[in-house]
């Protein structure tokens, strides 16, 4: 459904808060592009361990996050990145990956320079998006037509991402995501709020809701704010 909508929805929220996928689908109703900036910071993990850097040596990971190419695609459809020509799209899912990118994303000279590049992608002129990561309402790009953080209580989350990264839902993989989830929301908390909505972003509570219903809520938040139509 293409509804002639071409502004900025900016979603932000934590881990297992469902809204990658969310996010995918709305862009994919709304014909809109698709921007996760977490990939970004994934692909910054990658290629510093790619090249066997020290990620606390944030001037030298810094410095490789300025001099990479990164080529992201924003079509929701089929949402892939690149860095310098060799496509990480599911490198960057692999549990190294999530077990390190916190150093990579608390690195305030590799933020700057992502954030860049995003609000870069984001004011494309004439094509619409929907951005999601942790700071998109507040740092990225505050003045986006519609703003939403999507939240779930911890046990939805744990599971939601259990099921993603393990497959299932056992007390095994919910007790190795917890210890991910949690040691990543800690570090991540230190440069940005992504729990509590800043003044003028609606907050949608996901716990309770199916992904269907979690869609629909948030195509109900954007007909509302900025017109475009509901499903």
């Amino acid at each position: 459904m293409n509804t002639g909508f071409r502004g900025v929805i900016a979603v932000d929220g934590p881990s297992g808060s469902g809204k990658s996928s969310v996010c995918r689908e709305v862009a994919r109703t709304l014909g809109l592009r698709y921007l996760d900036t977490g990939a970004m910071y994934r692909a910054v993990t990658w290629a510093a361990l790619d090249r066997g850097l020290d990620l606390t040596d944030q001037p030298a990971v810094a410095a490789l996050s300025r001099a990479l190419v990164l080529d992201v695609a924003t079509d929701p459809a089929s949402p892939r990145i690149a860095v310098d020509g060799v496509d990480v799209t599911a490198a960057i899912r692999q549990t190294r990956i999530s077990e390190n990118v916190s150093a990579i994303a608390t690195n305030l000279d590799v933020r700057s320079d992502l954030i860049a590049r995003q609000r870069a992608l984001i004011e494309e002129k004439g094509a619409g998006i929907v951005a999601e990561g942790r700071d998109i309402t507040t740092v990225v790009a505050p003045d986006a037509d519609v703003r939403l953080l999507l939240t779930a209580d911890e046990n939805a989350r744990i599971a939601r991402r259990a099921r993603e990264l393990h497959g299932n839902d056992d007390a095994a993989s919910l007790a190795a995501t917890h210890a991910q989830i949690a040691t990543r929301d800690a570090r991540d908390s230190t440069v940005v709020d992504f729990l509590v909505a800043a003044d003028g972003v609606v907050e949608i509570d996901t716990s309770p809701l199916t992904f269907e219903q979690v869609v629909a809520a948030v195509l109900r938040v954007v007909s509302e704010t900025a017109g475009a139509p509901a499903r």
